[in-house]
């Protein structure tokens, strides 16, 4: 185990701090179903290896109702019966915007429209800032070594 470069970066500018938590309450009160997020964020935070993320998502996750099947097989989803077909829409989504450069047409229109049919403008709009967020947050943590488990 490495050891923290620094602490986080947003809590050395609290003003940065404060903008991300009023994006999150934003993002919280846009419409869309706690369990969407808090598994949307565990699985970017899977995809970008950023372990407090994970271990908060996982907490975040099960404040939210979402099942030890669905926790213990996020990272597998495709190949399991415990996810309803909105929350696979919202973890495509999830995978194609955290992969950004894996792709030449990185959010194919097939992911785009599969969940354009299960959420509106607005619930789309606090998808994608929520993958968008979770990415930000993973890539402060993610250079600084932050450690899971010492906040």
């Amino acid at each position: 185990m490495s050891t923290e470069r620094m602490p986080n970066p947003a809590v050395l500018v609290p003003e940065a701090m404060a903008a991300l938590m009023a994006v999150t309450r934003a993002i919280a009160g846009a419409g869309v179903d706690g369990r969407l997020l808090a598994l949307s964020h565990l699985r970017a935070s899977q995809i970008n290896g950023c372990g407090p993320c994970v271990v908060g998502g996982v907490h975040q996750a099960r404040q939210h109702g979402v099942s030890a099947d669905q926790l213990h097989a996020v990272a597998a989803w495709r190949e399991t019966p415990w996810f309803s077909d909105s929350e696979r829409a919202a973890l495509a989504l999830t995978e194609a915007v955290t992969r950004l450069a894996d792709q030449p047409d990185p959010v194919p229109d097939q992911v785009w429209d599969v969940a354009a049919t299960h959420f509106d403008q607005k619930e789309l709009a606090a998808l994608l800032l929520n993958i968008a967020l979770t990415n930000a947050v993973n890539r402060l943590n993610a250079p600084t070594r932050q450690q899971a488990g010492r906040w």
